[in-house]
């Protein structure tokens, strides 16, 4: 028996998994918190390592050969914030962790709006459905599954 979070994302755009992807790092990080707060040390690192799990996924989908500045400026968002967490994690500080998830939430709002504004969202001249219909696809400076092999990682 399947469950409704294991096919939550089936048929979403490449937009809306980086949406996820970026709910995935927030709630991840508090649940760092939450484990600082019981002193639960095991629990912390665990939270730790899956927020900076899809940090470094989302920057590995970057590709400086198309995307020139915007993909740098996103590789040097997506380094500072794995520091941040970082450091967050060595203070076991709730308060550090708050910093970074207020950072991670302002870029996830931009991305929401990319996603829910069709006039802003980029389709692929060659990308249809099996429908035919076209399909909406990530800026072309983020490598979409599509493009290059697909990732292991789960969150």
């Amino acid at each position: 028996m399947t469950t409704y979070q294991e096919h939550a994302l089936d048929g979403a755009s490449p937009v809306d998994l980086v949406v996820a992807l970026y709910d995935g790092i927030i709630r991840f990080l508090y649940a760092a918190i939450a484990a600082v707060e019981r002193g639960d040390v095991h629990g912390r690192r665990v939270a730790v390592k899956r927020a900076l799990a899809i940090l470094i996924h989302l920057q590995a989908r970057l590709r400086m050969d198309i995307g020139g500045r915007p993909a740098q400026v996103l590789s040097e968002y997506y380094a500072s914030m794995f520091a941040l967490v970082l450091q967050a994690s060595l203070a076991a500080s709730p308060s550090r962790f708050e910093e970074v998830i207020g950072c991670i939430r302002n870029v996830r709002d931009a991305w929401r709006q990319v996603a829910a504004d069709p006039a802003i969202r980029i389709t692929a001249p060659s990308s249809a459905s099996k429908d035919g219909s076209a399909v909406p696809s990530l800026p072309r400076f983020i490598a979409s599954a599509e493009t290059e092999s697909a990732s292991r990682w789960t969150a």
